[in-house]
């Protein structure tokens, strides 16, 4: 009978022989969570301004796709838009698109929150110096807001980063997926915990880098505590 310790060594041995393969999958995690980042800000930035100074039929709509988008599982989401709807024959393209408009809906409520901190008297004192009701917004609420939202926005690159091994669903080879072929097709199924082990420090590492780098950025935009009124 072979000792456990031995078995676990060649183990390790394996998962490190084929560390190439899983960083490969690293490297469309990490893309996958920066475009799907982008597309919810860029979405989910105007959303929030609609939610605060929009009205009417506009701003119903947004808030009732957000609810929407909020509330359905992102799994569900993601398997929507490639086996129902087909929007791409891309998965990184659907994947970025699933994940990106539920990121979109949670920034609109961070941006939202951060739009309405800063206080509309700031707004009548621009309005008091010449401004239009839009410079005021731009000029004086948006540059706050977007520095008052940093915190919230670390917590929502997190979770999308995470989201991102939902992608299996769909045939990704993402990281999680990479894993998964190198347990089940690599011929050497007994080195599944020695290979999630090791995606999951790598997650880690990639969670703990993104959290000190916002954690800097928010240190060098924080508003003074004078300014905060």
């Amino acid at each position: 009978m072979i000792p456990s310790v031995v078995l676990q060594a060649n183990d390790w041995a394996f998962v490190f022989a084929n560390a190439d393969y899983l960083l490969g999958g690293t490297v469309v995690t990490v893309g996958l969570t920066i475009t799907s980042i982008l597309l919810g800000f860029l979405a989910g930035f105007p959303a929030g301004a609609i939610e605060v100074y929009g009205d009417g039929y506009l701003q119903s709509a947004v808030r009732t796709a957000g609810v929407v988008l909020r509330g359905t599982p992102i799994l569900v989401i993601m398997m929507l838009l490639f086996f129902v709807v087909s929007i791409s024959s891309s998965a990184f393209v659907v994947a970025t698109v699933g994940l990106g408009l539920r990121s979109a809906a949670y920034q609109s409520q961070i941006f939202r929150g951060a739009l309405q901190s800063v206080d509309e008297g700031q707004i009548e004192a621009a309005r008091s110096v010449g401004m239009s009701h839009r410079q005021a917004i731009g000029y004086v609420v948006v540059p706050q807001a977007l520095r008052r939202s940093v915190p919230g926005f670390q917590n929502e690159f997190t979770i999308v980063l995470k989201d991102t091994s939902i992608a299996i669903a769909i045939g990704l080879s993402e990281l999680l997926t990479r894993g998964q072929d190198l347990f089940l097709q690599g011929g050497h199924s007994t080195a599944t915990l020695e290979v999630i082990l090791f995606i999951s420090g790598i997650y880690f590492v990639l969670t703990f880098v993104t959290n000190r780098g916002l954690d800097r950025l928010d240190d060098i935009y924080a508003i003074p505590s004078g300014e905060n009124q």
